[in-house]
């Protein structure tokens, strides 16, 4: 039985995180550049978007480019933002035929004009699709995102449009980049690494870990059909014992 046969449609995670790791270890074991393996990790992102409508999840949020990425080599750097204008100018289209919804987190103003400009433009193009929403992290760190919620109820506190005592999880949450997204149920990270890395620190409390061993460029719907079905074997408990979810 494959494992896309194996999953329970009615106990879905509604929201998927991936950190797509293991490019430019992919590329370096065949000899090549690591742009090539950047290039052949967007296949891969094409192939998961399609394995989540296949099955029905509603959210799947990527980690694309981290604010610490910045620090790579220029040239690789230069080969990512070429290669996201890129990409996002051929798929706006094929977005919208699948009635998928781009979105984007991040300090997205420190990206190059071009990209910010190609990616506003695909987002305004997808937003009334409803079928799946497909967020890109980029130049995204959970810790940036903090400090930036931080301030903004600092503002409100400072105008007098909230009171100190005010301040809880809810209001906290309404001012991050995923306000309008379910805190993912699931996260997978590809390429052996057991880190989160940064990512959606916050969002993650409660979120169940996948960890693979395959690198990105070779993870496919079926890799995301087994997290899946592992992830309906956990039970999330929230804190609780067992006997209390009966």
């Amino acid at each position: 039985m494959s494992f896309k046969e194996q999953i329970d449609l009615t106990k879905l995670p509604q929201h998927i995180a991936i950190i797509m790791d293991g490019n430019g270890r992919w590329a370096k074991n065949k000899g090549k550049f690591r742009v090539f393996g950047h290039e052949s990790g967007v296949l891969s992102v094409k192939d998961i978007v399609e394995g989540c409508i296949e099955v029905g999840v509603k959210y799947l949020t990527v980690y694309a480019f981290s604010t610490e990425n910045w620090n790579r080599p220029i040239e690789e750097v230069n080969a990512l933002m070429e290669l996201l204008i890129s990409t996002i100018n051929q798929e706006a289209e094929t977005l919208n035929k699948n009635n998928i919804r781009l979105n984007a987190i991040g300090d997205i103003n420190s990206l190059p004009q071009k990209c910010i400009d190609d990616l506003h433009d695909a987002m305004q193009k997808t937003k009334n699709n409803n079928k799946c929403t497909l967020t890109l992290a980029l130049s995204y760190s959970a810790k940036w995102e903090l400090v930036e919620a931080a301030k903004k109820i600092a503002a409100k506190v400072k105008a007098g449009e909230l009171n100190l005592n005010d301040i809880n999880e809810q209001e906290l949450a309404a001012q991050l980049t995923t306000y309008n997204i379910p805190d993912p149920e699931l996260m997978i990270r590809t390429s052996g690494e057991h880190r989160i890395s940064n990512f959606l620190l916050w969002q993650l409390a409660y979120t169940e870990l996948y960890f693979t061993e395959t690198l990105w460029p070779d993870f496919r719907r079926e890799h995301l059909f087994e997290a899946i079905v592992d992830y309906q074997k956990r039970e999330r408990r929230f804190g609780k014992i067992s006997e209390q979810l009966n």
